[in-house]
Order: structure tokens, then C-alpha cells, then sequence
């Protein structure tokens, strides 16, 4: 299994749920993950499902603009 590395992440929590936007590197490459997940009865965080993309340029300015719009 590939190791990776966390360059930034956020997180925005709601209840007892929490959204995380992160950029991450695995070997050479860049990418920025989405995560969803919550938060246990002992405050640890357990991940429900995640999506990866590479950080291009052009990908993320498609999610803010899209973001925006709806």
C-alpha cells in the first residue's frame, strides 16, 4: 500500500459529523481528497467515504465555480 503524505487539510464539522478537504502527496504526485465521516463517543474520527482527484488547476477551479453556482 501506496504511503502518503498530508500537505493541508480543513475540516468542517457539523453535529457530530465533519467534512475534510485535504491536499495530499503519494510518491510524486499530488492530489486533493474529500472525506466525510464522524466522530465517536471518545472524540476519534472514524471515515465514512472519500473521493481523490489530482490537484490540477483545472479541476479545482471547476469545483469552486460549480460550488458557487448551485
Amino acid at each position: 500500500m501506496a504511503e502518503y503524505e498530508t500537505i493541508k487539510s480543513e475540516e468542517y464539522k457539523y453535529g457530530n459529523n465533519f467534512i475534510e478537504i485535504a491536499r495530499k502527496k503519494v510518491e510524486d504526485a499530488e492530489f486533493i481528497s474529500l472525506s466525510k465521516g464522524y466522530y465517536t463517543r471518545t472524540g476519534d474520527k472514524r471515515y465514512k467515504a472519500g473521493i481523490g482527484f489530482p490537484a490540477e488547476e483545472e479541476i479545482k477551479e471547476f469545483f469552486i465555480k460549480t460550488l458557487k453556482e448551485i
